[in-house]
């Protein structure tokens, strides 16, 4: 970083061109002179290679001197359909002096500890990096591969068949390739013992199945953290501790307590190895221990001590720029899946390293593998490897300027959720610092209506690294009203892209803001779902909006515009205040509105019901599992935690036998299930997670027939948590029962997820705003025919301005006297062409031309759209009998529509 004092300095900039241009300093003012091009570095899109290829580069930024992060597009073919998904490319520079690879090792650099990648590289100082290396996700975290770090071994090679690992030689020369652990000790009357590895964890060996530590003698250094060495090792351990080549301490049949100590080592012995041990060394002999790795393809060696970096992955992906035969079953790693990917390779002369991430998230895919082996020989891989993927898939980098490394893209956890791994692939810097080359505008690149937001003018020197510009001048301003300047900070005033310029003497730089409107958003999501209708009542609502892109917001208060039916009332400060109701009125509802996408919060005497907080259980609970082989428990257990002072329903599981889909269900009552209040719109429960990335569900019998809702989509916490579960679209009725609270283990990317493991749930509470909601809703039965413009409501019939109509294949009925009959009211907006229905617990925002509705907060696609005739809007029949309550029948000899409710 540059400091004030150099920043006075006179110093010389080198443009592209190779002119030397002063900066000239005056005032804490900075010219550049020329004026240089100060945005971002970025390269226009367009085919990498020939216009036929599947792959386009969408972008590329620079990293540092070295490195540049490279967007890709990659066309595949699915089932005969065109599939397009993203992927991207850290391309590194091995002859760059100033750039270097290394391992990054969980948390301090140790391993059986796990860190997201982006905590792995502010901690290490990495400009970038991936995740690496497998690991047993029910393990203690420790690379299954071998792992080195500036020529020190951190782990060894497991004795697995077809493993691989990427190397960088201290003299920069890459090399992909299959180990084996080749080493021994010699003590100090000149016998020697094999070495089985250094800092491995307990696993079956291939192709044996054999136990990894029996009758084996390991190194244990100050690198592994935890003070089992390892866990569940099968065999009763001698242990000999040892500093500066000599014994330290013995301890015969039990492990020595503790850490290891830094500068020292351990030796763990079992069977034969411990009688080795016991035979041959005493506390203050010489004991030396020799390794190194050796080639599986070509038998020759590899001294650890040469390596700059090395970190182990899967199968070999691409040999000689052609895709390979896998070294390995990919079975378990979800091999003929598109999930997210994480790669590593390097050029054909050497030269160049790409370290590589196919997203899957709401704006991609994934890739298979053998389609990831195409997009790599695509951009030039001449030999590279799988290294870990799925949800440990993880990609961070320092935009440009910038200081702190952030996500490259959404990770398939969901938006920004990081999975803890035990290794990664990190991108260092190692540049002096150089003179100021540009500056960028720093800040958000998207705003929600009224939010501000302060920007920043950043630095980056010759070497592509951030510099301080904090004492450079600007006026700011914005190219269109979406943003307005307010004299310290931008505020987003309406949907748009405006751009916002700084200018500082004859420099300038800028950057597109995009201010979000509606169309932008996929949810919008109160904090509150249901309140007591009584005046009075008050209570403090947040509403947060996802965006398509999977991310969300907050949205501020002043965006939002709010609608009180059935009372009066206020948001000020973000608490909502019933101020008065309406005489007569037993359900009301509070519309927010986002640039008119909407949630609602229904009011009614009703409110929450508590449902089960398992203290005086009365039925019975029980385990039962699939397949077969699974196995566990459940039942009503004293809490633990914040729950320590209640009962709970713990389920407890085992679910590594069997193959296949995997389930651990706690059983409510037998097979019958226990009644829950009737129609429901919101379910919330109180969960103990246990980090298991496991998917957590609930069964409900709806008149005998199943109904599925996701409590967690991934349990990816530890301890308790509250879970509000949105049930308006479930359809559970008046007679609905619980069946069964369960987890589920995919076979898709299991070796991701904890097959063993503990949960708990508690207070399990119900809103039923529809329990009183049904005062405006109205049991009836309306029938109406196709091109008639009377209808039957409760047998008398009543002319109509307009009929239903059939178009195409779609049925259409009047909007309005569905809701007059039926209960609920429907109202038009002009402006926006939109008509908003509400009955009961339901809000249904539908715009005329749009296959977009508005679903109680979630954006939902429909087949067709909403149409207008005679200045009424007609919906198709679908849409009522599926949203909003009302069974439908068809008539087809007289097409007649018969509703009921």
């Amino acid at each position: 970083m540059m400091d004030r004092n150099q920043a006075k300095r006179v110093g010389f900039v080198v443009s592209s061109r190779g002119k030397r241009l002063a900066i000239i300093t005056l005032a804490g003012l900075i010219w550049i002179q020329p004026v240089l091009s100060l945005g971002p570095l970025s390269a226009p899109s367009g085919s990498v290679y020939a216009a036929a290829s599947p792959v386009v580069k969408l972008g590329e930024e620079m990293i540092t001197s070295g490195a540049k992060l490279i967007h890709y597009q990659y066309a595949v073919n699915r089932s005969g359909s065109t599939v397009k998904v993203l992927a991207d490319v850290i391309q590194v520079d091995l002859t760059n002096p100033y750039i270097k690879l290394d391992v990054m090792t969980g948390k301090g650099g140790q391993v059986t500890t796990r860190q997201s990648v982006q905590g792995m590289a502010k901690e290490t100082g990495a400009v970038a990096g991936v995740n690496a290396d497998f690991f047993n996700v029910n393990g203690q975290g420790v690379p299954m591969g071998a792992s080195v770090s500036d020529g020190t071994m951190i782990t060894s090679p497991s004795d697995l068949q077809g493993m691989y690992a990427f190397a960088v030689s201290k003299s920069g020369t890459p090399t992909i390739d299959e180990y084996t652990f080749d080493g021994s000790i010699r003590a100090q009357d000149g016998t020697t013992f094999p070495l089985a590895g250094i800092n491995k964890e307990a696993y079956r060996t291939e192709p044996d199945k054999g136990y990894s530590h029996v009758n084996a003698l390991y190194i244990y250094t100050s690198a592994w953290k935890s003070p089992d060495r390892p866990k569940d090792s099968s065999t009763t351990p001698t242990e000999v501790l040892v500093q500066n080549n000599v014994v330290q301490q013995i301890s015969p049949g039990a492990a020595i307590p503790g850490e290891v100590p830094e500068g020292a080592y351990i030796l763990r012995a079992h069977g034969t190895a411990a009688t080795y041990i016991t035979s041959h060394l005493a506390v203050g002999q010489r004991v030396d221990a020799n390794y190194q790795l050796r080639s599986v393809t070509t038998g020759n060696t590899l001294d650890p001590n040469a390596q700059a970096m090395m970190v182990g992955g899967h199968t070999l992906l691409v040999s000689n720029g052609k895709a390979s035969s896998f070294t390995r079953s990919t079975s378990s790693i979800s091999g003929s899946s598109p999930v997210a990917r994480t790669a590593v390779g390097y050029s054909k002369d050497g030269h160049t390293a790409y370290i590589i991430t196919a997203q899957k998230n709401d704006n991609s895919s994934g890739m298979k593998l053998s389609e990831l082996q195409g997009f790599m020989t695509s951009i030039g891989v001449w030999k590279g490897l799988d290294l870990d993927g799925g949800g440990s898939t993880t990609m961070v980098n320092r935009p440009l300027a910038e200081t702190e490394v952030g996500l490259t893209s959404d990770t398939s956890n969901g938006g920004t959720t990081q999975r803890l791994v035990a290794s990664g692939l990190g991108v260092y810097s190692e540049a002096p610092q150089g003179t100021l080359k540009g500056l960028k505008v720093s800040g958000s690149s998207s705003l929600l209506i009224g939010q501000e937001a302060t920007y920043k003018l950043k630095g980056y020197d010759t070497y592509y690294n951030p510099v301080d510009a904090s004492g450079i001048q600007a006026s700011w301003k914005s190219s269109n009203g979406s943003l307005v300047w307010t004299g310290q900070s931008f505020k987003a005033a309406k949907p748009g892209t405006a751009e916002i310029t700084a200018v500082s003497g004859s420099a300038k730089t800028s950057m597109k803001v995009n201010v979000l409107g509606g169309a932008d958003l996929s949810s919008l999501t109160a904090s509150t779902q249901s309140l007591p209708l009584t005046a009075g009542t008050s209570s403090n609502i947040s509403v947060t909006a996802q965006l398509k892109n999977g991310s969300s917001v907050k949205v501020p208060a002043e965006a939002l515009k709010w609608e009180f039916i059935g009372f009066s009332g206020s948001v000020k400060d973000g608490t909502l205040t019933v101020q008065s109701v309406k005489p007569g009125v037993q359900t009301g509802y509070a519309i927010a509105r986002y640039d008119g996408f909407s949630t609602m919060i229904v009011l009614s005497q009703a409110g929450q019901q508590a449902w089960e907080n398992f203290e005086n259980v009365s039925y019975p609970v029980a385990f039962t599992g699939l397949p077969a082989e699974a196995k566990g428990t459940a039942q009503v257990v004293q809490g633990t935690g914040d729950h320590a002072s209640s009962k709970v329903l713990q389920l407890n599981y085992d679910l590594t036998g069997g193959t296949g889909n995997k389930y651990a269900y706690a059983q409510i009552n037998g097979t019958t299930g226990k009644s829950v209040p009737a129609n429901p719109t919101s379910m919330s429960i109180d969960v103990l997670g246990d980090s298991s990335l496991n998917w957590a569900r609930a069964e409900f019998d709806v008149n005998g027939k199943s109904v599925y809702v996701d409590l967690a989509r991934q349990v990816d916490w530890t301890g308790w948590k509250n879970l509000n579960i949105d049930l308006t679209s479930s359809g559970l009725g008046s007679s609905a029962k619980l069946k069964r609270l369960y987890l589920v283990n995919l076979a898709d990317g299991q070796d991701e997820r904890a097959l063993t493991g503990s949960v708990a749930f508690d207070n399990i509470q119900f809103s039923v705003p529809s329990l009183v909601g049904s005062a405006n809703t109205k049991s009836t039965t309306v029938v109406m025919t196709v091109g008639q413009k009377t209808i039957s409501a409760g047998g008398k019939k009543i002319a109509v301005d307009v009929a239903p109509i059939v178009k195409g294949d779609v049925t259409y009925v009047p909007i309005r006297y569905v809701v007059d009959y039926f209960g609920g009211q429907a109202n038009w907006d002009g402006a926006s062409q939109r008509i908003t229905v509400l009955r009961g617990g339901t809000l249904i925002d539908l715009t005329l031309g749009s296959k977009d509705i508005i679903i109680n907060g979630k954006r939902k696609q429909v087949e067709v759209s909403p149409i207008m005739i005679n200045n009424r809007t007609l919906v198709p029949l679908r849409l009522v009998s599926e949203q909003l309550g009302i069974a439908v029948k068809w008539e087809q000899k007289t097409k007649s529509i018969t509703l009921q409710s």
